[in-house]
């Protein structure tokens, strides 16, 4: 298995590389959470992929965007940095149709997975159709801050009251850095619940208290879900956060103990 690439000055591959892509087990970040095989979500982690290319039969380039679907049970992450490696390496490689080339990056990140992974390729003038979307709800982002901390603190998060409601809840404001470079990545988090009335400042505090957090964008979320469901006692709750894009790839984490599809909506910072 090839090295982490993260972090580190790399050659990128002229031809197909399946070699480049590293995988990264989701069992160390749980195992702080307290989380083992028995998991309290279902989930899938939504990667776009907005700068693939490749040429056709005949030598001419195609255009193309694709998404990436890895199920939360998987074993492991995709490195972002390999996978951004490993889909440049297409950039010069003769294909058949996207058709062969969509069941080819799926073979190979299945491999790296540890389960099957969805991909799908869309090509040309089709990706303008993807509209620019919200998340539903209310924002929580013209809220005063009413406390601050340098470290992520569950301690701020708490209810309203015990009145059970059913709301969504959304923020632009999250960041968190990645835990091997300590490069910022910014996103919106959704917050979607029926419980008691969680109090909206707390949210806010909270999802600020994860600006200098150093973890992968699947574990932040996996993180808020379990904080949120400990702290303020929903029975039901999702986490989806959206990403900006890195390298041509946004990363779109969703956990969720009551639903089963997410919806790739695109945001406006995407």
């Amino acid at each position: 298995m090839s090295r982490l690439t993260l972090g580190t000055p790399t050659e990128y591959p002229q031809e197909y590389a399946p070699g480049v892509l590293f995988p990264v087990d989701r069992a160390t970040a749980r195992k702080e959470l307290g989380l083992g095989d028995d998991l309290p979500f279902q989930g899938k982690d939504i990667w776009n992929a907005w700068e693939l290319t490749w040429l056709d039969s005949s030598g001419k380039p195609i255009i193309a965007t694709a998404t990436i679907v890895v199920d939360a049970h998987s074993p492991n992450i995709i490195e972002s940095k390999s996978l951004k490696l490993y889909l440049n390496a297409f950039a010069m490689s003769r294909q058949d149709s996207p058709a062969a080339l969509e069941a080819t990056i799926s073979k190979d990140l299945s491999a790296i997975a540890g389960t099957a992974v969805d991909v799908a390729i869309i090509t040309g003038s089709a990706t303008s159709q993807t509209a620019i979307s919200d998340f539903p709800g209310d924002c929580v982002d013209m809220l005063s801050i009413g406390s601050s901390s340098n470290a992520v603190d569950a301690g701020l998060l708490g209810n309203e009251n015990e009145e059970i409601v059913t709301e969504e809840l959304h923020s632009h404001l999250l960041r968190s850095l990645c835990p091997v470079t300590g490069q910022p990545d910014f996103g919106s988090v959704l917050i979607r619940y029926r419980g008691p009335r969680i109090r909206r400042a707390s949210v806010l505090d909270y999802i600020v208290s994860f600006r200098q957090h150093q973890d992968f964008h699947e574990a932040c979320v996996e993180r808020m879900y379990m904080d949120i469901k400990k702290c303020c006692g929903p029975e039901d709750l999702t986490v989806y956060a959206r990403y900006t894009r890195r390298g041509g790839l946004d990363i779109n984490p969703f956990r969720s103990d009551f639903e089963s599809e997410a919806g790739n909506l695109r945001l406006w910072r995407q």
